[in-house]
């Protein structure tokens, strides 16, 4: 599919690949399925089941640079098990996720940031009002593609996180000493006062991005404040955050010796919104955390062009489901905005009927795209 600056519509009946062309474009930007919970979850199961692999390939204009990614799922037969569905059937297909960008192989590190992309989906009213996973994956998916050095630090932060916690299960199996785990507190420490740092000072930028947007979708004097949560308190430097992270861990030494699993870092992070001081996960209606959760990727979308220096991708997949009219009009007015926009809905006369001609029109029907003339 060739598409054209500015707004693109795609409309259609429910289940007839929408929201899948959505997918495919995040996938370009992020490295991963933002649907999924499991890579084997991309692939059709029962193509899988026949060893078919499934591409995603686009070619992007990023400020003057042509960048062409390919990401593939080879599934991989797995032996048949007595969970399989029908005897001696194979279990479900593991799949091998492999990435190409300008014809190299590299990984998922190397993918993200090269193209930038940010979502609004149905399910963004858990950025909202869900658990802080939520809000954790929002704020780590920006900050990745804007800076690289922070999704090192993540990575780095995540693998030490795993080894300590494996080693707090053995520990209290009595199977290695106390003194074993003081080289990941140092590396969880190291990695993890460098994380918490990066998102305070993002949630400062996306605060007063997100407020600006938040008044103009609304159209009232109200204001959007964020508040982060940080399990561990960033301080001036890198270096003091990661010695109040090593005193945090001894200070829960008792606690971890009992769960087994680490009780302090950025993987316990949160942050609050409020709306004029009221807090949203509270107090708000679900038409109000949909207008939060959407002023929160917009500012994202003004965080990355600002960062990249070049607008990101805008991915709406059916926002206009709980929007009235006013509302709506204003969410259409604000896409039109970004140098590309693609949009998903059942009704393309409402898309219309804001921007007549200057958006371009895609019927999809049984996973077929075609361009109105």
């Amino acid at each position: 599919i060739a598409l054209p600056a500015g707004v693109s519509v795609f409309y259609g009946g429910n289940a007839q690949g929408k929201t899948a062309l959505l997918e495919a474009a995040y996938t370009l930007a992020v490295g991963r399925s933002f649907r999924a919970e499991r890579e084997r979850e991309v692939v059709h199961f029962d193509a899988a089941r026949n060893g078919d692999a499934a591409y995603v390939t686009g070619v992007a204009d990023c400020d003057g640079q042509t960048v062409t990614a390919v990401v593939g799922y080879q599934p991989r037969r797995q032996p048949a098990t007595p969970e399989s569905d029908a005897p001696g059937r194979a279990g479900p297909p593991s799949v091998v996720k492999q990435i190409r960008v300008n014809r190299q192989p590299t990984t998922a590190a190397g993918l993200v940031g090269r193209i930038g992309a940010t979502l609004f989906a149905a399910a963004d009213l858990d950025l909202a009002l869900g658990a802080p996973s939520e809000r954790r994956r929002y704020l780590d998916v920006l900050i990745c593609q804007a800076q690289r050095v922070y999704l090192n630090d993540l990575q780095r932060y995540q693998a030490a996180l795993r080894q300590r916690n494996g080693l707090l299960r053995r520990r209290r199996e009595g199977q290695i000493e106390p003194e074993e785990l003081e080289y990941w507190d140092d590396q969880l420490a190291q990695s993890g006062a460098r994380v918490a740092l990066a998102r305070a000072a993002a949630i400062v930028r996306l605060a007063e991005l997100a407020d600006g947007h938040h008044r103009e979708l609304t159209a009232a004097d109200q204001t959007l404040t964020l508040a982060y949560r940080p399990s561990v308190a960033p301080l001036d430097t890198a270096a003091a955050t990661a010695a109040a992270f090593r005193g945090l861990l001894r200070r829960y030494a008792a606690r971890e010796e009992a769960t087994a699993t680490t009780a302090a870092g950025p993987h316990r992070d949160d942050f609050a919104i409020f709306v004029n001081g009221l807090e949203v996960s509270v107090y708000a209606s679900r038409g109000q955390a949909r207008t939060v959760a959407l002023a929160l990727r917009l500012a994202g979308a003004d965080y990355l062009a600002q960062a990249r220096g070049d607008d990101p991708v805008i991915l709406l997949d059916d926002v206009f489901s709980e929007m009235d009219g006013e509302r709506r009009e204003r969410v259409l007015q604000k896409a039109a905005g970004y140098r590309q926009t693609l949009i998903t809905t059942t009704d393309a006369d409402l898309a219309r009927a804001s921007l007549g001609d200057s958006a371009a029109y895609f019927r999809v029907a049984d996973g077929a795209v075609q361009r109105d003339r």
